[in-house]
């Protein structure tokens, strides 16, 4: 048993690429790459199918595009607060829905 042991050691070694699988090295990153991509692509998948069907509070799309963090929204919650006067409220909400995509 052990002259074969020796046997397979040698041939494997006197192959014309080198010592043995060492052409197999180049598997090990190219592994390494397709487990991080699949990583990467579970996460994003998630977060879309997360969004797609809403948030914690029941709104949805991405977090920055919900409609309750609108600038209209924000702006009423300012003048809400006292942090901004009639005057100046009316003022910016006249400039925020001249300049609506939309409109």
């Amino acid at each position: 048993m052990l002259t074969t042991l020796a046997a397979t050691s040698v041939a494997a070694h006197a192959s014309p690429w080198g010592a043995g699988f060492g052409w197999a090295f180049i598997l090990i990153p190219i592994f390494w790459f397709l487990v991080i991509g699949l990583i990467v692509f579970l996460i994003v998948r998630n977060r879309r199918r997360y969004w797609a069907h809403g948030g914690p509070d029941g709104s949805y799309g991405p977090p920055w595009m919900r409609a309750g963090a609108s600038a209209e929204s924000t702006l009423a919650e300012r003048f809400a607060k006292g942090d901004i006067d009639e005057t100046e409220y009316r003022a910016r909400l006249e400039v925020l829905r001249a300049n609506r995509p939309n409109a």
